[in-house]
């Protein structure tokens, strides 16, 4: 964890943005996998451990700004308890080091919320994503799970939104350590893959280097050989010659920041004429994308520029028509590049997306869009100093997608469907990197991963 003096400073700018009422952060719970105590990896809720720090399952906590008092909720170990773990630090001490001084058993805490409704005083809450959050905002503040979401509170989700987006130095740090494990995570994949491996022998390889570092991967591993379908996990599929393979892997670090990076290879020793031509088309599109980062300019723009660069590409071979930017205004990449060109990151790799896109990724005067490929967009509002972002343009060749135009012979004016065959079964590309916004531009997160066509072959 960092400095108590980091968490209370978090704690006492949230109660000064929020202004009145109870905060109630909910932590999470171990879950059984296939009985009660054979439980998954337990990763705690993001913005409880962003404001106190605890990495332990089954703690809740509360900040009564009106009564100016913190609480966490939890209990001791028992006897019982440290026959199985060991002796561990008491809770009273752990919290003690993120500066709660105040510890009660963790049934106390359906009394005393119930006490602050009877006061009617106002208890804030964020939106649920687990089941047992939403059966306790039941027991304890009588909310049936179909209204908990719409009833969460929106004051509390703008002010953690207006502070986790900015990193601090110390949060930097910790993700570039997090960026710098997934390079090594991504150098074995490019060293050691061949045809005849699985993916799911490799993606396992993979995942014990994040564990080896100290932390976990921080989601599944996409590794595939079908990476036209964007978020296809690792199976037990042998890669063969001839084929590229995608990875998208990233590692979480013990204090749960994340990594998030993507590289796409031949399976073989060297990209064919076509994949290359295509390789670098996204290769461009990234580059560009990543000067065009810095304070001031719209996301949703730099999104635009990529998508008109993928667009571009496209035209020297003949697969796309007319003038691009006017292509892009159509939304004719959105046959191409179907996703969006990236999204926050820090303790969640796609950062507070459980907050809601919208309140993380716009603003009130800019909307999330609706339509196909720009709904996929989390990212759109202005950058700023701070932000960590990822920029992942791909191209992304969708059998059933293609058809689907062809049929329609939809934007025909811009898409020259009979050379579009070629690309028909050629599957997809994705290069990515990890940036941070500084006060006058940006800078590449990590160690150096290579991604220029040459670097990738001669490490095959």
């Amino acid at each position: 964890m960092f400095s108590k003096e980091t968490y209370i400073q978090r704690r006492q700018i949230l109660k000064q943005k929020v202004g009145s009422g109870l905060l109630l952060f909910m932590g999470n719970e171990d879950t059984g996998m296939n009985y009660r105590d054979n439980v998954y990896p337990f990763r705690q809720e993001s913005t409880f451990l962003y404001y106190f720090g605890l990495d332990i399952a089954s703690l809740h906590a509360v900040i009564d700004i009106d009564n100016d008092q913190e609480i966490v909720f939890g209990n001791e170990l028992t006897i019982d308890d440290i026959v199985w773990t060991g002796p561990k630090e008491a809770l009273v001490d752990k919290a003690a080091k993120v500066g709660v001084s105040k510890v009660q058993p963790l049934n106390a805490i359906d009394s005393f919320l119930k006490g602050i409704l009877s006061k009617q005083q106002t208890i804030h809450y964020l939106p649920p994503y687990r089941g047992e959050h939403y059966l306790q905002l039941q027991e304890w503040l009588e909310i049936a799970p179909s209204e908990a979401g719409q009833k969460a509170s929106v004051g509390l989700i703008k002010a953690i939104v207006s502070m986790r987006s900015y990193k601090s130095g110390e949060e930097i740090a910790e993700i570039e350590k997090a960026v710098n494990t997934s390079v090594d995570m991504h150098l074995e994949f490019m060293r050691t893959t061949r045809p005849g491996m699985t993916e799911k022998g490799l993606a396992g390889k993979l995942q014990s280097i994040a564990i080896s570092q100290g932390g976990d991967i921080s989601y599944p591993v996409i590794m595939t050989v079908n990476g036209e379908i964007l978020h296809t996990h690792a199976r037990d599929l042998a890669m063969q010659d001839g084929q590229m393979s995608l990875c998208d892997a990233g590692a979480e670090t013990a204090m749960r920041y994340c990594g998030d990076l993507t590289r796409t290879i031949p399976t073989g020793k060297k990209f064919t004429t076509l994949q290359r031509e295509m390789y670098e088309i996204v290769l461009h599109a990234q580059t560009s994308a990543i000067e065009a980062c810095k304070p001031g300019i719209l996301f949703k723009d730099v999104h635009t520029l990529a998508a008109t660069k993928l667009l571009e590409g496209l035209k020297s071979l003949g697969v796309v028509k007319g003038d691009p930017a006017e292509a892009v205004a159509n939304d004719v990449h959105t046959l191409f590049f179907q996703c969006g060109l990236g999204h926050m990151m820090g303790l969640d790799v796609h950062d507070m997306e459980n907050l809601g896109e919208q309140y993380v990724g716009y603003t009130d005067d800019l909307k999330k869009g609706t339509t196909f490929g720009w709904k996929s967009l989390r990212l759109g509002r202005a950058l700023e100093p701070g932000f960590v972002v990822t920029i992942e343009p791909g191209l992304y060749l969708i059998p059933t997608l293609i058809d689907r135009w062809k049929a329609e012979n939809k934007r025909s004016e811009f898409v020259d469907y009979n050379k579009l065959e070629m690309l028909r079964d050629f599957t997809g590309i994705r290069i990515e990197d990890d940036i941070v916004i500084t006060e006058d531009g940006n800078r590449v997160l990590g160690k150096h991963l290579p991604k220029e066509v040459d670097e990738v072959e001669a490490m095959r």
